[in-house]
């Protein structure tokens, strides 16, 4: 949450926790008068972490799976409010997830993004989701996704 929270505020956005979680961990907000569908546009976050995939995976995704509930609400298309799924890889180790310094403060390792709008369901309860690692989930992504939707595209 708190990696989301930097991005958020370096991207210029506003955060809204729902209450109740209904499987969405965040909303996130970005106003401006650029936007063609409205001032202020909303996309929904679903947040993991896994230490189960290595930092700087190779290749030109990783596979993450997803229990079949969870990937239904996210694949859900056509939708008024776009959803994407932001996975943090950690260390294996807690004691490794934060560095802090004099001159910075690490939170480690990367955050990936993906929209899974129209993916199907493959397993039985659980399905298996490739998250691409050219799209790392910073500020400047946030600000991409959020020009798309507010130009009335997809994340």
């Amino acid at each position: 949450m708190g990696y989301l929270h930097a991005v958020a505020a370096a991207a210029g956005c506003s955060l809204a926790q729902p209450y109740p979680d209904n499987g969405i961990d965040w909303h996130v907000s970005h106003t401006s008068p650029g936007h063609l569908v409205d001032d202020e546009v909303t996309i929904k976050i679903q947040l993991k972490a896994t230490y189960q995939v290595a930092p700087h995976p190779p290749g030109p995704f990783f596979s993450f799976t997803l229990d079949n509930d969870h990937l239904v609400k996210l694949a859900r298309h056509p939708v008024s409010v776009h959803k994407i799924l932001v996975v943090m890889l950690v260390p294996r180790g807690q004691e490794r997830w934060i560095g802090a310094g004099h001159e910075r403060m690490e939170l480690r390792h990367c955050c990936y993004w993906t929209n899974l709008a129209g993916h199907p369901v493959t397993g039985r309860h659980k399905t298996t989701v490739r998250i691409p690692t050219a799209r790392i989930f910073d500020d400047r992504a946030l600000c991409e996704i959020m020009a798309r939707v507010g130009a009335g595209g997809r994340p």
